[in-house]
């Protein structure tokens, strides 16, 4: 048998349309435009610390895999959203990949139809379907780029991004970072290190060249200009979670001597609240959260905010290709309801009010009169 290059070739090959082909089939319109761009500014705004009071949350299904419950989420966390937007700057986590430890459900862009058959081309329309609808609903759009061609078909509906455990030490993904026009969180890696996604915030603060797609879907060498606004995602690891006070504030001071030498982010540590600092229970998920809470109203000066895994209905289900599904229930990790993420939601507005006020000067005699 020949030793041939050939012979390791993929079975088969299926072309996709370009990157600039699906955003022209699927324009973003002036409303999805505007929410991407303003939550933009505003997480610029918090990492930087021109916006020192607010929080970051963002609650969302660990993926999305159909479009009525993501659309539903969307629609019952607007007006939340609006409503505590004076403490929160709230996006609706969208994830359309998923990473796996071993085999398993890759997310809507890899298996749109959940049977295995793996239409690709149809995956990236559905994802861009829906995020624009996200989007076009006033909800700004937070996702993790697993793949490093994506951002090139679906980059101009997402407003932050994330690069998971399994891939913030890579280095096509450090330089896909350093091209994006939105803020980038690097998580810590899966064995609760944080070194990998520390260096990584440098690694992407730079310009790079490197080998990619262009626009037109064309192999090209791209040439970024270095994304200053990143900073790191604490999830826990296999040493156990790294959301208490002692952790945050050691991730905030590890940032803060990078952020001498790159001008990085001020506030630049955001927890996520489910993976292993949840040990992996959703129902630990409200715990977690309550600890970030209680160090709002202390102050943590370095903690931009939290994530939380979050569907309509509580829990997980079984995916089997082809069996039927119980709406709005996730079936990657275990999420919490709805109805308990809109009151965390307000526990963490809460507390930022309260930190504001124990942070206003006293009024004057002269104001009082």
């Amino acid at each position: 048998m020949s030793s041939s290059p050939e012979n390791a070739a993929p079975r088969a090959a299926e072309p996709l349309p370009a990157p600039a082909a699906l955003r022209a089939q699927l324009p973003a319109g002036a409303a999805a435009r505007r929410c991407v761009a303003e939550a933009r500014g505003a997480l610029r705004a918090a990492l930087h610390g021109r916006d020192p009071q607010r929080m970051v949350a963002i609650a969302g299904p660990c993926s999305l895999h159909d479009a009525g419950s993501a659309f539903e989420f969307a629609e019952r966390l607007r007006p939340l959203a609006q409503e505590l937007r004076g403490e929160l700057i709230v996006l609706m986590r969208a994830y359309i990949e998923k990473p796996r430890s071993t085999i398993g459900w890759k997310g809507l862009v890899s298996d749109p139809l959940l049977d295995g058959s793996c239409q690709m081309g149809l995956g990236l329309r559905r994802a861009r379907e829906i995020l624009l609808g996200i989007a076009a609903r006033g909800v700004p759009c937070a996702t993790e780029f697993v793949g490093t061609a994506l951002p090139h078909y679906l980059g101009d509906l997402v407003s932050w991004a994330a690069i998971g455990a399994r891939t913030s030490e890579s280095q096509p993904h450090r330089e896909m970072a350093s091209g994006l026009e939105m803020p980038v969180g690097f998580k810590n890696a899966t064995s609760g290190a944080c070194g990998a996604a520390l260096d990584a915030t440098i690694a992407a603060a730079h310009p790079h060249s490197f080998l990619d797609i262009g626009a037109d879907g064309v192999a090209a060498v791209l040439h970024t200009r270095g994304n200053r606004d990143t900073h790191i995602v604490l999830r826990g690891g296999s040493n156990g979670p790294n959301h208490d006070r002692a952790s945050v504030a050691q991730a905030a001071r590890r940032l803060a001597r990078t952020r001498q030498a790159q001008r990085g982010a001020v506030r630049g540590v955001l927890v996520d609240c489910s993976h292993d600092n949840s040990r992996r229970d959703h129902r630990a998920q409200p715990g977690v959260c309550r600890e970030l809470i209680a160090q709002i109203r202390e102050g943590a000066p370095g903690l931009l905010g939290a994530m939380l895994e979050s569907h309509l209905h509580p829990g997980r289900q079984r995916w089997t290709p082809g069996a039927p599904l119980r709406y709005g229930v996730s079936i990657t990790d275990a999420c919490i309801g709805f109805a308990e993420t809109e009151t965390l939601l307000r526990e963490l507005a809460g507390a930022v009010r309260s930190r504001r006020q124990r942070r206003r000067p006293p009024a004057s005699r002269e104001q009082a009169a």
